[in-house]
């Protein structure tokens, strides 16, 4: 059984970022997990979690956007979404060029009573990259707050037994992605239980894993 200990999770840490040599960009930081007896072709057994990162995801932290009726869309450009989208605006986006910028730069965030529309002009081109949006409910500045630091985990395929997720960037503090890596394994345990977690490692971008002890 893999338990996670704070303190060698810190030291894997420290030693992945000993090895970040010289790039031209910010490395990112992977927790990568690997999984015994799991079958993930298995519907119930896929991992498909949004984590919150407790100390962001620094520098790459993601451009969300809101669609919603004018209340809403004013509310949310206050908390700093990037871009927002009225009910009527939502046809326009459906182009090739705007479709890659919505998947590619952006987290969005939708009111409930827009999401049909969304489906039906936007949903053939994100939905099958996993990028549509989510339902804003509620607090509209805490929402676009929990969705710059938020990940997906997902299992890779239906068979290959791991999973991967960013948990920082290189100029991080090692005890900030630590705790960011601690929330991810934790968001985990209430999927998959601890004994079928056969080992983990801590990978920049361009680095080589490093097992967490």
């Amino acid at each position: 059984m893999i338990s996670m200990d704070k303190k060698k999770l810190i030291e894997a840490v420290n030693k992945t970022l000993e090895d970040k040599g010289k790039r031209k960009f910010n490395q990112s930081v992977e927790f990568i997990i690997n999984f015994r007896s799991v079958d993930f072709s298995k519907s119930e057994n896929r991992l498909n979690l949004d984590i919150v990162l407790p100390k962001g995801k620094g520098v790459k932290a993601p451009k969300v956007a809101v669609v919603g009726e004018e209340s809403v869309t004013n509310e949310a450009k206050k908390a700093g979404a990037e871009l927002t989208i009225l009910p009527a605006e939502i046809p326009s986006y459906n182009s090739k060029d705007k479709l890659s910028m919505l998947a590619n730069q952006y987290v969005m965030l939708s009111q409930p009573n827009q999401m049909s529309a969304i489906a039906k002009n936007l949903g053939q081109y994100l939905g099958p990259r996993g990028k549509l949006p989510k339902p804003l409910i509620g607090d509209v500045k805490g929402a676009i707050e929990r969705a710059k630091k938020s990940v997906r985990l997902v299992s890779k395929g239906k068979y290959l037994p791991t999973a991967q997720a960013f948990v920082g960037t290189e100029d991080m503090p090692a005890q900030d992605i630590a705790d960011n890596a601690e929330a991810v394994y934790e968001a985990i345990k209430t999927k998959v239980a601890e004994g079928n977690i056969k080992s983990i490692y801590m990978k920049l971008t361009m680095g080589k894993p490093t097992r967490i002890a």
